[in-house]
């Protein structure tokens, strides 16, 4: 039986929210090099990636878009967007493993743009006898963006929105949910971490690489 790294997220009594499955759809939708293909290359892609969406049921969670995604046509503008706010939430996501990429002026431009997207893609509030949750009152792309920040806005009021985190091994950065009862978790699995302690381990054996 193979130990995990110490960092690396392992099974708890926590589960993982629609919520947090609906952001970590939209993050884990790049490039890496483990041969994960970019998702939002083009709107050909992109729109090959909501129909899957739909299909999977991957958005089930508050303002959920049901069959609605399957049916939208993206642009490469629409990719593009959709690029950009998945980099920001990735970049946030580094924050909650103290990553350096997610620090200082990266985490203040993600932040920003984060801002700027709550007011593009705003959010209602739909009460029933059942109780209450935000959903995008948009169609199209921009129901797609307004759900997945109606998903983190969701989650986040939870109080562990800090346990959603991304993967410090780069280039992976694959988005988790840690589960360490300290929460503590830095990589996604246990590969990731050991990548990372074998690199540290041949930068400290190079002359001059450390102590």
């Amino acid at each position: 039986m193979t130990s995990a790294p110490a960092g690396s997220p392992k099974g708890g009594p926590r589960a993982v929210a629609p919520t947090v499955e609906a952001v970590l759809a939209f993050v884990n939708t790049r490039a890496d090099g483990s041969g994960r293909q970019e998702a939002f290359g083009d709107g050909d892609a992109f729109t090959a990636w909501l129909a899957e969406s739909a299909a999977s049921g991957a958005f089930g969670g508050p303002g959920a878009l049901g069959e609605e995604a399957g049916g939208i046509v993206a642009t490469d503008a629409d990719a593009a967007a959709a690029r950009e706010l998945r980099d920001a939430l990735v970049t946030v996501l580094l924050a909650h493993s103290g990553d350096e990429e997610g620090r200082g002026e990266s985490l203040e431009r993600a932040e920003r743009h984060l801002r700027r997207a709550g007011s593009l893609y705003p959010l209602a509030t739909v009460v029933t006898a059942g109780g209450a949750e935000l959903a995008s009152p948009q169609a199209g792309v921009e129901r797609v963006f307004g759900t997945v920040l109606a998903a983190v806005t969701t989650f986040a009021q939870s109080g562990d929105w800090g346990r959603v985190k991304a993967c410090r091994n780069p280039p992976c950065h694959f988005g988790f949910f840690d589960r360490t009862r300290n929460g503590a978790g830095l990589y996604c699995s246990p590969g990731c971490g050991s990548q990372v302690s074998m690199r540290n381990y041949r930068r400290r054996q190079r002359p001059g690489g450390g102590e």
